[in-house]
């Protein structure tokens, strides 16, 4: 197993003069829109993939089919790394999940797109007692793939911890990591990969949630897991009913810093980062770019100042497209500048 070449590429880490400008401190950014998925979804789930892989009984003769369910990010890197693979894959979505993202998984190669459930927990719920059971009995070997409860996965997103100590100039550390929260797959494996090459809670880790996605805010202010009731934030890639239990302790560390940001302010950055960058985002990884933004950082970074050296993972996803940031630039303009000026 030791020649099946890794589903996910090292990404740049690259220095943004303009962000760094505009935040008022040193500002990098991981891109992990680069990503053969175009997220970071392709670390953490190419890596379980792989581990699945590597744990076949050589005496088990049946066709390998991996299946995963997913809005969309998740689902496109296990059918993406399916195909380099060289396996068969499915994906179970639930019903709210638009045309085009059903599509776009046709088109990366999933042998089928189911649709169902009203969330992501129901289709999830669906695949493992009914799909999986069903397809085992017509001779398949059907693997399960968590898409970020799962220690493979944690592993698989440390793996940009292990990249970045190697990319910072001089070999710096960075005062502080950004990262965007769904379900607590990067945000879990960005805390262990800092455990694992010795920065531990020397590195401020600020994760970003949106107002109605915010399952790990409210999770810690009640002070144990909570079920949200339903998403109602744009940012449906970060909608998690309910996190990860490794993610809740591990955001319960000194290090780390929960920021809720409200749908407004994620979509805003979406635009001003494709005028500044040229990097075309959907607003759940908005929300960790929009800490460059109109001050943001001065009020959640400990210490800042402008040496600081701040690394935004820029998780990337597919679902996002012109349309719809002009959509969202027209139903959130004026809200977005009230809730900048918070910050001035």
């Amino acid at each position: 197993m030791a020649s099946i070449r890794n589903p996910w590429i090292e990404t740049p880490l690259l220095e943004s003069s303009i962000l760094s400008k505009i935040a008022g401190c040193r500002i990098f950014l991981k891109l992990e829109n680069l990503q053969p998925s175009s997220s970071f979804k392709s670390r953490g789930i190419g890596n379980s993939m792989l581990k699945s892989i590597q744990a076949q009984n050589p005496s088990d003769t049946r066709d390998v089919h991996f299946y995963s369910s997913s809005g969309g990010n998740a689902g496109l890197a296990c059918v993406t790394a399916a195909v380099s693979l060289g396996y068969k894959s499915s994906v179970i979505v639930p019903t709210s999940t638009d045309e085009r993202t059903i599509e776009k998984l046709r088109a990366a190669g999933a042998s089928e797109v189911i649709s169902h459930g009203d969330n992501w927990f129901h289709a999830d719920e669906y695949l493992r007692k009914t799909v999986i059971p069903e397809a085992e009995k017509h001779g398949e070997r059907g693997i399960y793939i968590h898409p970020f409860d799962n220690p493979a996965v944690w592993e698989g997103a440390a793996t940009m911890i292990d990249e970045i100590k190697t990319q910072m100039p001089d070999s710096e550390r960075p005062d502080a990591i950004i990262c965007s929260v769904g379900g607590g797959g990067l945000f879990s494996g960005i805390m262990d990969g800092l455990d694992r090459v010795g920065w531990g809670d020397q590195v401020q880790v600020l994760p970003v949630e949106t107002l109605g996605a915010d399952s790990l805010a409210q999770s810690l202010k009640k002070g144990e897991l909570i079920t949200l009731p339903s998403i109602t934030s744009v940012a449906t890639s970060l909608g998690a009913i309910r996190v990860a239990e490794h993610a809740f302790q591990q955001a319960q560390r000194p290090n780390v810093t929960p920021v809720v940001l409200d749908d407004a302010e994620a979509c805003a950055a979406c635009w001003r980062f494709l005028d500044d960058e040229r990097y075309l985002v959907e607003p759940a990884c908005g929300v960790s770019v929009a800490l460059a933004y109109d001050g943001r950082l001065k009020h959640y970074l400990n210490g800042f100042r402008p040496e600081s050296k701040v690394v935004i993972i820029v998780c990337g996803g597919s679902k996002i497209t012109l349309e719809l940031l002009n959509k969202y630039q027209r139903t959130y303009q004026r809200r977005s500048e009230e809730l900048a000026s918070k910050y001035a």
